[in-house]
């Protein structure tokens, strides 16, 4: 496992217990395993498309279930009747001299647990539902490598698009943040951040479709709003913030001069292909009691204090550190790499991306 830098482990323990107007926060450590896995794109399937980093219970696996997952022996993440995986795509910089690849740290991965929407009880609602056995979602288009429709529209496709936004902290004299749809162009010293939201809304029958996404939808405006009439049952919002270590690499690249050097797994330069996958593991009763139960404006759980709400056993950080399991895929996903693993050129775009197997790899 790549070592952190002291500077970016501390943000990542700052955002791990920092304050946030939310319901409640996962805390997940280190991932669990980055691998050319995808139990919900490519179930069954080894090695699947691209390296993805991993977080949430032990039995990951290429055709894990929700009763799988329930049987996990660990988890990274600090609230233990979650076994729930938690997984987006991994970051590499590659070297504007050698054009080789190295993996980008990852100081964890935050989950907010958010109560949006006008179904929330607190809102006048009926109330939001645990995540059902065997659901699963995502959030994002591998494929995408440039935004397509005008902002604000509010259809599903233009939220979806909008879904997935990006923060470059700073912390230098005069340098403002960044926040936009596509990779910046600078370093980010104090942390670069994916924000992923994922629908909130579901079908109330089906818990997975053909596209992974057609069973759910989002708020009608993404944070809060109101579901569609197609999907009247209201969930929990998960709200994604991966943050990297990307100023690691900052003496080996010219901001301002060279491209952004940091591309994702599946080969995309540009950052509109970031997607979050989320394969419920949840103890469903501890969930539902929560949700019901722990969101007391009249006590700390209604400031979004995880460990205020008594339906939830508590791990330490430490002790989820220790959670990691070997790849299932043989092959270097670390180090110093010729190439990203699998078939995958870099596709800039801006016309979406094809993907490839291993075995109809176009010479890259």
């Amino acid at each position: 496992m790549l070592p952190l830098s002291p500077a970016f482990t501390l943000l990542a323990v700052s955002l791990f217990f920092g304050t946030a107007n939310a319901w409640f926060r996962l805390a997940c450590t280190l991932p669990l395993v980055r691998e050319r896995i995808d139990p919900i794109v490519s179930p069954g399937v080894a090695p699947a498309n691209h390296v993805h980093s991993v977080h949430g219970g032990s039995n990951f696996a290429p055709s894990s279930t929700y009763d799988s997952l329930r049987q996990s022996s660990c988890s990274s993440c600090l609230i233990t009747q979650d076994k729930s995986n938690y997984w987006f795509p991994t970051l590499y910089f590659q070297d504007p001299k050698t054009k080789q690849f190295e993996v980008v740290p990852n100081g964890g991965l935050l989950v907010y647990y958010q109560n949006r929407g006008t179904l929330d009880k607190i809102n006048g609602g009926p109330g939001l539902k645990a995540f059902p056995a065997g659901f699963r979602m995502i959030s994002g288009n591998v494929k995408s490598r440039s935004q397509k429709y005008p902002p604000n529209q509010g259809t599903q496709a233009e939220l979806a698009e909008r879904a997935v936004k990006y923060i470059c902290l700073r912390y230098s004299a005069g340098k403002a943040d960044y926040e936009g749809y596509g990779f910046p162009t600078t370093d980010c010293e104090a942390g670069f951040q994916a924000r992923i939201h994922m629908p909130a809304c579901w079908d109330g029958k089906n818990v997975d479709s053909a596209d992974h996404t057609s069973h759910v939808a989002y708020l009608s405006i993404i944070d809060n709003g109101s579901c569609p009439p197609t999907h009247p049952v209201g969930l929990m919002k998960l709200f994604y913030e991966i943050t990297w270590d990307v100023t690691t690499f900052a003496s080996r690249w010219k901001a301002g001069t060279d491209k952004w050097p940091f591309v994702y797994a599946d080969g995309d330069p540009t950052g509109f292909s970031a997607h979050g996958d989320f394969q419920n593991g949840w103890d469903i009763n501890v969930l539902q009691n929560a949700i019901d139960q722990c969101n007391n404006p009249n006590d700390q759980t209604g400031n979004g204090i995880t460990e205020a709400c008594k339906y939830f056993v508590m791990q330490s950080a430490a002790d989820a550190t220790k959670c990691r399991i070997n790849p299932h895929v043989s092959e270097s996903t670390n180090g110093t790499l010729a190439r990203l693993p699998g078939c995958n050129p870099i596709q800039a775009g801006p016309s979406d991306a094809t993907l490839y197997s291993d075995s109809n790899c176009p010479a890259h």
